[in-house]
Parts: structure tokens; sequence; C-alpha cells
């Protein structure tokens, strides 16, 4: 399962326990080895059901929140207590207490042992955050007092993309782009890959409209996106736009740029996996630490049928395990 306890561990919230999050955590860890050590905060009870209904045997090392006794050869454990009447549950509003318990050992755990490396499986929306903030990456950015110093980074080595907005609706993205917030989103993406990769990444930028143009006066482009590239330029960043969306994601263009930063999140998103799948990780730039989350959702319609695609989890935890 894993080589070595040298590593900073890898810390992972389970998340939505009626996911197939832990099918996908079982089939990564049996069939690759991490420098780090994996320590994952769910329910034993939890875990124990879906590994034996999926048909899985690994042991298990109970710790806590000291992180002692670490135990490379088994799945070591942060016990959170979880009520259910069945394995493989309908997803609802009564995993609400659950997740959130998670999250709060996870961010105390991250803070008291300095912890960097941070993924957490994926959770309903819409049961979970009930309109509260617009995603997981906006939720934690709340907990972490970074509210609006994020951003959302879908990473490939060949291709990345990161939306400008993300979970929201589209009347009313026009709204909620500025030249602020995209000089602060390049700057991140930027630094990002200068730390991780050595390298200043070369940048296209959608425009918001169709054909980047509209028929009234001050549009998008030439009011918001247009002047933020051009301060962007001056400030040597490597970027270019604004690109009509229909057409920046051909195949001239793929080879060109290392990101595409679209206004809005389908945007963007819909032709990444399109072009790759679930071949892609999640990265919320600006925490205090590296949060990675696998790129699907809790895909509740999989659940139990030992079918799903561990590949994205599988390249989070490599990502982190470097």
């Amino acid at each position: 399962m894993q080589k070595s306890k040298n590593n900073k561990p890898i810390l992972i919230a389970a998340g939505e326990p009626n996911s197939v999050f832990l099918e996908i955590f079982f089939k990564s860890i049996k069939t690759n080895t991490f420098k780090s050590p994996l320590i994952i905060i769910v329910s034993k009870r939890l875990l124990q059901e879906q590994m034996k209904k999926l048909g899985f045997a690994f042991k298990i090392n109970i710790i806590n929140k000291n992180l002692d006794k670490l135990d490379n050869k088994k799945i070591n454990l942060i016990d959170v207590e979880y009520e259910f009447n069945k394995c493989f549950e309908e997803i609802s509003d009564k995993s609400n207490n659950y997740i959130k318990e998670t999250f709060s050992v996870a961010l105390d755990i991250i803070y008291k042992k300095k912890i960097t490396k941070f993924i957490n499986g994926p959770i309903s929306k819409k049961d979970f955050l009930k309109g509260k903030s617009l995603g997981i990456t906006e939720y934690l950015a709340k907990k972490t007092k970074k509210k609006n110093k994020v951003a959302m980074l879908i990473f490939n080595k060949k291709l990345s993309v990161s939306p400008i907005t993300t979970h929201l609706a589209l009347k009313d993205v026009h709204r909620n782009i500025s030249k602020k917030k995209i000089y602060a989103h390049i700057k991140l993406i930027t630094e990002f890959y200068r730390k991780n990769f050595k390298k200043n990444p070369t940048i296209a930028i959608t425009g918001l409209n169709p054909h980047c143009e509209s028929n009234f006066k001050n549009c998008e482009e030439d009011a918001i996106i247009l002047p933020a590239i051009k301060r962007l330029k001056t400030k040597n960043f490597k970027v270019e736009g604004p690109f009509p969306a229909d057409t920046i994601f051909t195949h001239d263009h793929l080879k060109k740029f290392d990101v595409i930063v679209g206004m809005y999140h389908d945007q963007v998103l819909a032709p990444m996996k399109a072009l790759f799948g679930f071949d892609a990780i999640n990265i919320t730039l600006g925490l205090p630490f590296l949060r990675i989350t696998p790129d699907h959702g809790p895909n509740y319609s999989m659940l139990g049928k030992n079918l799903s695609d561990p590949k994205s989890l599988i390249k989070a935890l490599k990502f982190l395990d470097r």
C-alpha cells in the first residue's frame, strides 16, 4: 500500500458517506504504493461495511488526532461516528453533521500538525451546503478566512482549466466578474505553476459572450476582460485573449497553452471533460494548504456496483506524494 513513514502524511476526509469515494479509495491503495502515509477521516463502521460489500480486505489502524503510531501496512483511520441503517443509503441531508465533523477534524489536524496535503471526497452540494456556499471551494475558503481569495484549477499535465466563477447561475455570472478578480485569479495560477513546476504558465483567457462580442454598449470583453489582460501583460504574466470559447479548445490552441481560464464553470469544464474524461484533479489555490479533490461527484447511481474508475483519486494521491 505504502513505502515509507518519512514523508509528511496525506490527510483525507472521506466526504459524502453515500458516494463512490470509498470504492475508489480501496481501488487506489490496492494497486498503488505511496511514499507518504495516508490518513483517512471516516466512520470506521461505514468503511468496514463498504469494504465487506465491495469485496476488499484491508487491515485498519485506528489513530487519534495526534497522528501517533502510523502503520503504513494498514489503513490509518480517524473514526468519526456516523449513524446509518444500511450500507449504500440514498444521499440526503442526514449526513450533514457527519460531513461537518470530518472537515472540522481535518482542519484541526492541519493547523496543529502543519499538514499541507489534503484531499476530500465528493460531497452533495445541494444537500450539504443548502445555498450557504457555492461549493466546497468556497466553504473551505470561508473556514480558513480566505473568502474571495481562492481559485479552482482543474489540473492535467497536458492542459488545465480554471473558471473565474464557480457554481454560479449563468444569470449571475456577468455581475461577478471584474478586472480585480481576473488579475488575482491569474496571479494564483501563475504562482502555483512557478512553485510546483518551476515555469511561468502560458494562459489563455476566454471572453464571456459568444464570439467575444455583443450588440450592447460596454460589453464585458471591452469593459472588463481586455483591460485585465492588458494590465496582466504589463506585469509580465504570459496571458493572451480574450478568445471565443467555441474555438479556444481547438487542436492548435491546445498545443500552445498550459491553462485556459474561462468566465464560468461549464464554459471550460465541459470541454475539459470531453477531452480528458476524469483524467484530472480539482485543486483549490489560495488556501493555507494544498487541497485536492477527485474530479467527479458522489455519483450515487454507481454506488455499490464496484465499477467506478479510481483514476482521478490516484492522480490526486500521486500529485501530493511527490
